[in-house]
């Protein structure tokens, strides 16, 4: 009787009502008709500002919420290029719709991660935010938030507030912290991010989408040591393809990447599977480059990769005979003998004294080329700021320090270098700022008291008749100092 009774009224002759859509299925369909519809944006957005956070959160899946975030992040993503990097047609056109579409979908963003945090802090709270939607947004913010073809002022504002917000939805105090997670969270949002970009870091597609390597190497480069390690795998290839790009700007970028990753991953599993070695035949290639952006990258790559894989090839039982030390500086020498492009001069002169020293008495193995570069390079002045010359002083005053026993020998040709340089500095008229004049002068006549302690005093002697010859205030004293020296 209940049971008949409780089937009949209104609602029984009106029947069931129409079913309110789960979360889930609401958002599914959202994202799949973001594709096919110009103005789902708008539906979508008005969906989620009428949506309760508890409903929105509590009913649908993070796999939804995940797939929402990839649709909006396609929609916004730029125009795709040709697989070896070409332009397509209509680019303009193309790139005004994208950062239009970008301010819309950057404020579709924050309104949802708006709705999930407001989800978090009620009664009962619900989860986290999942990581995948923090992963797209990222990936959506690093996009947009820099000048680049495809942004406008009005879309880079939008995806530098979704980045800062990202921040406090993960309850974080900075970018470097949410990547990598808080103390005793080692994932962080690093894996996440890399497990969404690995499909457009090969080696086919990594060109196709424009920001795929602005977002690796930036993300890359905010994880340091010791979470870094674990991504290795993940962040070893990318940069060693961006490193193997015929264009120089990739090359630089790539160099840096994994400059940064020999920095921050421990020696020991760069070893493993031969991936120090593999990282130096990479750079290694790139000495014969004749730009100067990417041989300094390099060349302060090599200085920091070097010692690594100096200990893995002792691990292996090869000898110091078949150091890369010397290989590396052998070239090196080779290329600055015959360089003539002042700005290369310059970044070989800077890094030289580092490689003299790392090596130690064992530069005497390379005392003959490098004599020639020294003295060669100490005849031209290569503009006001002297760079090359101050890089070269200080690799004599080191060679000097290493090499002491080879010195006597070769005190002719070093001292008459050296007076000439300080005649040479102390009469010419050019722009060469009075700090760096004295810098040189100070440099070159540490060098003539190193090279008295080497050779018992005959310095001395031989300037004592200059010494008293000598009309150029300036002159004499640097003479004088180096008499006066004990």
């Amino acid at each position: 009787m209940a049971g008949s009774s409780s089937g009949s009224g209104p609602s029984a002759e009106r029947g069931p009502g129409p079913a309110v859509p789960s979360a889930e299925q609401a958002l599914l369909r959202a994202g799949l008709a973001l594709s096919e519809r110009p103005g789902a944006l708008r539906e979508l957005s008005a969906l989620l500002e009428a949506a309760e956070p508890g409903w929105l959160l509590g009913s649908a899946s993070p796999a939804a919420l995940g797939q929402l975030a990839a649709a909006l992040g396609e929609l916004a993503a730029p125009p795709r290029r040709e697989q070896d990097g070409a332009e397509p047609p209509g680019r303009d056109t193309k790139l005004e719709a994208v950062a239009e579409r970008a301010e819309r979908v950057g404020a579709v963003f924050l309104l949802l991660l708006q709705k999930l945090e407001d989800a978090r802090s009620r009664q009962p709270p619900v989860g986290p935010v999942p990581r995948k939607v923090l992963g797209h947004a990222f990936i959506f913010a690093v996009t947009h938030k820099d000048e680049r073809p495809w942004t406008t002022a009005r879309s880079r504002a939008v995806a530098q507030e979704l980045l800062e917000r990202l921040v406090r939805a993960a309850d974080c105090g900075s970018v470097e912290e949410f990547l990598r997670g808080k103390e005793g969270d080692e994932e962080g949002r690093f894996g996440a991010v890399m497990g969404l970009l690995k499909q457009e870091l090969t080696k086919d597609t990594w060109k196709r989408n424009p920001a795929s390597k602005d977002v690796f190497s930036w993300a890359l480069l905010r994880v340091s040591r010791p979470w870094l390690c674990p991504h290795l795998e993940r962040v070893l290839p990318p940069a060693l393809l961006l490193s193997d790009d015929f264009q120089e700007e990739n090359k630089v970028l790539g160099v840096r990447c994994l400059h940064h990753i020999v920095l921050n991953v421990p020696g020991a599993d760069l070893c493993q599977f031969n991936r120090a070695q593999v990282v130096f035949h990479a750079l290694y290639n790139h000495l014969y480059s004749r730009e100067a952006p990417l041989i300094q990258a390099v060349l302060l790559c090599l200085l920091d990769l070097l010692p690594i894989l100096e200990r893995c090839q002792r691990r292996q039982g090869h000898g110091r005979a078949t150091s890369p030390w010397d290989q590396v500086l052998q070239l090196v020498l080779t290329h600055m003998e015959a360089e003539h492009r002042l700005a290369l001069r310059r970044v070989y002169a800077g890094t030289l004294p580092a490689f003299v020293t790392r090596l130690g008495i064992l530069i005497v193995r390379h005392l003959k080329r490098l004599e020639r570069v020294i003295l060669g390079y100490l005849e031209v002045s290569d503009g006001p700021g002297e760079e090359a010359r101050l890089g070269i002083l200080e690799t004599l005053q080191c060679t000097i320090e290493h090499a002491w026993p080879r010195m006597p020998c070769r005190l002719p040709v070093l001292l008459k270098a050296l007076l000439r340089l300080l005649w040479d500095v102390h009469t010419e008229r050019g722009p060469t700022p009075e700090p760096v004049r004295a810098a040189l002068l100070h440099r070159a006549t540490q060098c003539l008291i190193l090279l008295d302690r080497c050779c018992q005093g005959q310095v001395k002697v031989l300037l004592a008749g200059v010494h008293s010859s000598c009309e150029e205030n300036r002159v004499r004293e640097c003479l004088r100092k180096v008499q006066e020296s004990t």
